[in-house]
């Protein structure tokens, strides 16, 4: 650095001369005294750092460079993806990583007589027209806690939730319960899931008929087939589940509950929505439906 090279030769040589023989001016060096000795990019590198750690705080420590990134950008404060995984490496900081998530699906035969109206295409034109459903299980110390969700392919909103001690019907029919009772869809919205027994049964047959709401399955033991879900679950899992340990059942319910609303709808980066979160994107469909 030859500002502080200056520093170091200024009892021995006038700042002038010193200056003219490296190079630089001597305006410049006196301005580095004033920023105590840090270089301009130093400065702004421990300024950045300080708002990227706010940032990775406020994600739950979750965040990576990517949705980092994307929330100084949000703030005003744009900035290189490198630049910021490189300060997040200085400072110890890293976003948390998915794993491969078991399958609770028990099959059912009769499912092969369900269609399969997504194949695969985990995309929608619009809010409530198609729907993605599983069921996932949460360790605690009182037992297994099972959740079920309902998600939108639009936003990858999460619409509906149920928890339940028992893997049964009922856990999947109040999840789809809730999701229609707070969207009030349109007839026809599509309801997609795996060929679980809990989503071939007539119990969860009549609901979908009484709300003129269309089945479809997946393939049996293909977690392709319901990918969308199951990434979500790879998110639930590794941002909360993987990180807290419950003793009771309400422990888990209420994290649960404060991850899906406090942060995942609400806050959370998605990078399928251009790094805006299921709220925010729902929010810009409707008003650009509303301006057009």
């Amino acid at each position: 650095m030859k500002f502080a090279l200056i520093d170091a030769e200024k009892t021995h040589h006038s700042v002038s001369d010193l200056a003219r023989v490296l190079g630089v001016s001597r305006e410049g060096y006196y301005a580095w005294r004033r920023r105590g000795g840090r270089s301009t990019r130093t400065a702004d590198d421990q300024t950045l750092t300080t708002k990227i750690t706010a940032v990775h705080e406020a994600s739950r420590a979750t965040y990576g460079a990517p949705r980092v990134r994307a929330d100084l950008a949000a703030a005003g404060v744009h900035v290189s993806r490198k630049r910021v995984a490189r300060l997040m490496r200085q400072a110890g900081l890293q976003g948390v990583h998915r794993r491969r998530r078991v399958s609770l699906t028990r099959s059912d035969r009769a499912a092969h007589l369900l269609p399969d109206l997504v194949k695969r295409d985990f995309t929608a034109p619009a809010p409530n027209k198609i729907w993605t459903a599983d069921v996932t299980y949460v360790p605690t110390e009182q037992g297994w806690l099972y959740l079920a969700v309902v998600l939108d392919l639009y936003s990858r909103r999460i619409v509906g939730w149920s928890m339940s001690a028992e893997q049964k019907t009922p856990l999947v029919a109040d999840a789809l319960t809730m999701a229609l009772r707070h969207r009030r869809p349109e007839p026809g919205v599509i309801h997609h899931s795996d060929q679980g027994t809990q989503y071939t049964s007539r119990e969860f047959a009549k609901i979908c008929r009484g709300q003129q709401v269309k089945r479809s399955v997946g393939s049996a033991g293909n977690c392709y087939d319901n990918a969308v879900t199951e990434s979500f679950f790879a998110t639930l899992e590794c941002e909360l589940l993987d990180r807290t340990t419950f003793v009771t059942h309400d422990q888990a319910r209420a994290a649960i509950f404060d991850f899906i609303e406090g942060f995942y709808n609400r806050r959370r980066r998605h990078s399928t929505n251009g790094y805006l979160s299921p709220h925010e994107h729902e929010t810009c469909y409707y008003e650009y439906d509303n301006a057009a």
